[in-house]
């Protein structure tokens, strides 16, 4: 993993984050590495497990957001996580 061709985090996709994770953990449980490649493993392992956890809780957020229109359909709310907080209890939305 050279430093110099890393994909920006938050560019990743979910699939994307999650296997250079894996590969991150295998790479430090396999140990071997100078003091400061384990260091930047650690950093980008930290970011890629924080863009994984962001990117389910907005996928949990859109989950939760669906609401029922007449006639059953079911229709998605765009809510940002930011913004799912400020809508607060009561608003109708299922749980």
């Amino acid at each position: 993993m050279p430093e110099t061709t890393e994909t920006p985090i938050e560019r990743l996709a979910f699939a994307e984050a999650l296997a250079e994770l894996q590969g991150v953990v295998a790479e430090l449980e396999a140990g071997g590495q100078p003091l400061e490649r384990s260091i930047a493993l650690y950093e980008r392992g930290v970011g890629l497990h924080e863009r994984c956890a962001a990117l389910l809780a907005e996928a949990e957020l859109k989950v939760q957001q669906l609401v029922t229109r007449a006639g059953g359909a079911l229709a998605a709310i765009n809510v940002r996580p930011d913004e799912a907080a400020e809508a607060g209890e009561g608003d109708g939305a299922p749980r």
